[in-house]
């Protein structure tokens, strides 16, 4: 019989590629993970792992079995929740993964409508930036996420099914009293302090290459992973930043400037492609699609 815990650490090693890395995610020690890859070697008489100097890899049979292990484990959990259904009312827990600047605008609206019409059914949320959550949604660490198309360092790839949300403007922000008036030209801030996301992630990116297109290499003094620290630095007037539209609260004093060169990133929800449907997980897909109207953000088309 082959448990389903340690198929998921399986898959985890072939998405991630190190036990390391498998043991983060799990929240477990290495030694514990690569003890219960072993189980699962004697469980299924077959040599899944073989060692390359000091890593492990997949061998044919463990590829086979971590790829098919995505499956079951997805059949697996669509099985449960139809049997705790048992009609047409979706129940069970789906879990949720967005970043930063969704979280406030389209998560929160969605998850308290759903609480209200849907008592049964259970929303986990996960703060992922892009980087992270194509990963997560992969291994089934999460089973919807929202992402954006445009980050091309993190593809979506055909393995994943997306579902249009909102196309939100990149801004440039700047300190209380700056002048706004009419589109602004990157170059002409050269020489300004930046406030900058962390490195890799999808803004940290995008900020990155525009400055560059423009000219010059930014001068940042300082990174943060949350927009609203940014904000406060803005506002203190210790820098400007580059930030999608939906992450300007309006409660700090700051500036906004639409772009010379407008940018603009896709905001989709995803869900892996070929996995059982799932009532659950539909009806926050549809919660998420019939978002309020934002400012400053356009919504997709139905």
């Amino acid at each position: 019989m082959l448990n389903p815990w340690r198929l998921r650490l399986l898959s985890q090693l072939d998405s991630l590629g190190t036990v390391r890395a498998v043991a983060q995610a799990a929240n477990l020690s290495a030694s514990s993970v690569s003890q219960q890859l072993a189980v699962l070697e004697a469980e299924t008489h077959t040599r899944l792992l073989e060692r390359t100097g000091r890593r492990v890899r997949l061998t044919p049979a463990g590829l086979i079995l971590a790829r098919r292990a995505r499956a079951i484990l997805d059949h697996m959990g669509s099985v449960e929740a139809e049997l705790r259904s048992l009609g047409a009312e979706p129940v069970g827990l789906v879990r949720l993964g967005a970043f930063q600047s969704a979280i406030h605008s389209l998560c929160v609206p969605a998850v308290t409508r759903l609480a209200q019409a849907h008592p049964h059914l259970d929303i986990e949320l996960h703060e992922l930036e892009p980087h992270e959550s194509m990963p997560a949604l992969r291994v089934g660490d999460v089973d919807v996420i929202i992402t954006t198309t445009d980050f091309v360092e993190q593809p979506l790839g055909p393995d994943v099914d997306i579902v249009p949300l909102a196309t939100d403007p990149i801004v440039l922000v700047l300190p209380p009293g700056r002048s706004a008036r009419g589109p602004a030209e990157l170059a002409a801030y050269a020489d300004e302090p930046w406030a900058f996301d962390m490195p890799k992630s999808y803004m940290a990116t995008l900020a990155t290459r525009l400055c560059r297109e423009s000219g010059f290499e930014p001068k940042v003094v300082c990174r943060f992973s949350n927009y609203m620290m940014t904000l406060q630095h803005v506002e203190a007037g210790l820098s400007i930043a580059l930030l999608p539209g939906l992450a300007v609260d309006p409660r700090y004093r700051v500036t906004t400037r639409e772009l010379a060169g407008p940018v603009t990133r896709t905001i989709t929800a995803a869900i892996r492609r070929g996995v059982p449907p799932r009532a659950a997980v539909n009806v926050v897909l549809d919660a998420l699609r019939s978002h309020d109207a934002l400012p400053g953000i356009d919504g997709a088309a139905p």
